[in-house]
């Protein structure tokens, strides 16, 4: 498995994946929106959120590089916009390392099970860098 780069935007991720697809001649990217996720009667989703994407992938010369934009409500600073994916089939890997990263830092998400990844969880480490960490369920990187 590797680390893997992921960009969030600030409404505008299709726009930047579309150029990125274009830029580095990659396939017709395909593109998520939050308005496309299961619905969850307990988190009603905003209608502002609906269009946003939640998630896209292209590998740009053999890497993957994943995209989405923040979610409405959610801090966005242009320059910190950068987040690091770890993804792996061991689920106790991801336990671990979410528990010895999470150390002096703050935990976004914890690890629990979404539609997505049977272990799912992000962190701003003590350094201050934001990772995101899942199991692969065999689908490959980004799982969504």
């Amino acid at each position: 498995m590797a680390i893997n780069v992921y960009f969030n935007f600030n409404g505008n991720a299709r726009e930047a994946v579309e150029f990125y697809a274009e830029v580095f001649g990659t396939e017709a990217p395909r593109i998520m929106t939050f308005g496309e996720a299961p619905p969850d009667p307990s988190h009603p989703l905003p209608e502002e959120a609906k269009h946003l994407v939640m998630h896209a992938m292209l590998f740009i010369d053999g890497s993957p590089v994943m995209f989405s934009d923040v979610f409405p409500g959610m801090s966005y600073v242009e320059g910190n916009n950068v987040n690091l994916t770890l993804t792996n089939d061991d689920a106790g890997k991801i336990k671990d390392w979410f528990n010895k990263l999470k150390e002096g830092g703050t935990v976004i998400m914890e690890l629990q099970e979404t539609f997505w990844s049977k272990c799912y969880g992000s962190l701003k480490d003590k350094f201050g860098i934001i990772w995101q960490l899942s199991h692969d369920n065999g689908q490959g990187a980004g799982n969504a």
